[in-house]
């Protein structure tokens, strides 16, 4: 089963860290990947440039702007992809992401997303 898992951050959270911790925190998030990596369970994991599009249907014609859709202090700011064997396996990994402790849960947070098959079912 694949799940897609959305972090989401505070970017005056994230941006008032010391550099050191910065530092450390982005290795112990390296390390989290690679040991999905070497565990076979990663799909896929990639950072989101900050400029997001919108599409959106404005009188008929689909119309492009900057910027996220929603006004929110939290954004997306990366993701990965999971295949596992269960929803569990996939709730116990998001709760051990090393960003999670940031800020006393106020760093953001992660989602959790089954994916569906090509033929539309769940995973």
């Amino acid at each position: 089963m694949k799940y897609l898992i959305l972090i989401y951050g505070n970017e005056e959270v994230w941006g008032s860290l010391p550099e050191r911790e910065l530092a450390a925190l982005i290795g112990e998030v390296d390390a989290f990947n690679e040991a999905l990596r070497v565990s076979g369970e990663l799909v896929d994991s990639q950072g989101l440039e900050i400029r997001a599009r919108t599409v959106r249907m404005v009188d008929d014609a689909p119309v492009v702007t900057d910027g996220p859709y929603l006004e929110a202090k939290e954004y997306v700011g990366s993701y990965f992809v999971v295949d596992v064997g269960s929803e569990q396996r996939a709730l116990d990994i998001a709760r051990s992401y090393p960003g999670l402790r940031i800020g006393s849960g106020i760093g953001g947070g992660l989602e959790v997303w089954p994916l569906m098959n090509q033929d539309g079912a769940s995973h």
